[in-house]
């Protein structure tokens, strides 16, 4: 359930129609509905109740400083992979203590920020990164509470560029090499082990591979306490749970929540989540106007003020977003071609999409685009980053003021022998 819904043939945004925002400012914009928000944690929270359960957002998903303030203060904690989503959630108010640092690639300057804020929990994903942290650590007389990554070699079933657990993948510690590594990290100085951590691929729409690795994970904790000694107080298992993309039918997160306690049942540890897509995803719309409707030989081709630079799940991930007029008309409907300006064949959003006869200067709401949209979006052929609104009943805010071409350039700096 979203809030964006239709009111006398026009398309609102909880009680703000989106034609409004469009006349504020401009397009293409994203959206977002903070009731939506606020429901989706709450329904995910529900589906973890009777665990002893902490959620984390997982911040890729939309970095937005208000949306991360608006999650916070629902409860939920942060999953950063970087140093920069660091200082986003500190700036949002998270509390550090309920920071996850997860990511294959942290440097020795963002281990030296993590924990001079405090963070809660790194999750380390190789041998190399485990020895920088503990030598970073301790020269700086501190100590990082580590939760091993583990890859668990399961087949998320989702798309190849998200799939996260496979043995391929360049995510997390191989299983066969587990218990060596928690063995290397108990003899560190500066590192405290705390948990053990997974987390399998994103956009999933299935709960088998879940309740397999959760197993695995499972059994593997057996191990590394009842053979090994190590005293593991936290089981993080990641996100990944899939959001309804056009015809996909993922599982909610009751389901999910009820596979969670099946796997986990009699384990008195805490639980960890780290949903993204599943809190944001639904919650935001991209809002395009029509530039053209053309017709090249038997096609049609709806050319919108949007583009891959703005949404670039399409292009990259294959993606369907379902497009649908702001206002509603009893034009005929065809099939088109929805694409944008940009110089590249794969600025397309989709292909053969039934859409009214619609006029230039038409709007067009693009659903589900509330995670990696915006938040991916780029400058590419000289596009300015569009703006991000935040909607509460009958009033909205702009989040992220649209930039200019003037800010655009001026990021630019030409070397005085070139002057």
């Amino acid at each position: 359930m979203d809030h964006f819904a239709y009111r006398d043939g026009e398309l609102f945004a909880e009680d703000v129609p989106l034609a409004r925002i469009a006349e504020a400012v401009g397009t293409p914009f994203y959206c977002y509905s903070t009731a939506t928000l606020v429901r989706h944690y709450r329904v995910f929270a529900d589906a973890v109740a009777g665990l002893d359960a902490d959620i984390h957002y997982a911040v890729k998903a939309n970095g937005n400083v208000a949306l991360i303030r608006l999650l916070a203060r629902e409860g939920a904690g942060a999953d950063i992979v970087s140093g920069g989503e660091l200082a986003r959630v500190l700036a949002a108010g998270v509390d550090p203590a309920r920071i996850v640092f997860s990511g294959v690639g942290k440097s020795r300057e963002e281990m030296r920020q993590a924990l001079d804020a405090g963070i809660g929990q790194f999750n380390v994903e190789s041998e190399p990164e485990l020895q920088a942290l503990s030598e970073v650590a301790a020269s700086m007389g501190a100590t990082a509470r580590i939760g091993v990554r583990l890859n668990p070699d399961v087949d998320a079933d989702t798309h190849h560029k998200i799939t996260t657990g496979k043995a391929e993948n360049k995510f997390g510690i191989a299983w066969p090499h587990a218990r060596e590594v928690y063995t290397q990290a108990a003899a560190l100085p500066g590192i405290e082990i705390v948990a053990a951590a997974m987390h399998i691929g994103s956009q999933i729409t299935t709960l088998g591979p879940f309740e397999a690795a959760y197993a695995r994970l499972r059994e593997m904790v057996g191990v590394l306490e009842g053979e090994d000694g190590h005293r593991i107080a936290v089981l993080d298992l990641g996100g990944g749970l899939g959001i309804p993309y056009g015809n996909e039918d993922p599982p909610s997160p009751a389901a999910y929540g009820e596979v969670v306690k099946r796997v986990f049942e009699g384990v008195d540890k805490r639980i960890s989540f780290e949903p993204g897509r599943v809190i944001v995803g639904n919650a935001g719309v991209m809002v395009a106007r029509l530039i053209y409707d053309k017709r090249a030989e038997e096609r049609r081709f709806v050319i919108v003020d949007a583009a891959m630079n703005d949404l670039i799940r399409p292009s990259l991930y294959d993606a369907k977003h379902d497009m649908v007029p702001v206002r509603l008309t009893n034009a005929p409907v065809s099939p088109a071609d929805v694409v944008g300006p940009i110089c590249e064949s794969g600025d397309t959003f989709a292909k053969g999409y039934d859409l009214p006869e619609l006029g230039e200067g038409e709007l067009i709401a693009f659903r589900s685009a509330g995670a990696y949209g915006a938040v991916m979006a780029s400058t590419y052929n000289g596009r300015p980053m569009g703006a991000e609104v935040l909607v509460n009943g009958d009033d909205f805010s702009i989040i992220r003021q649209r930039q200019t071409i003037e800010e655009l350039i001026a990021a630019d700096v030409v070397p005085d022998w070139l002057a």
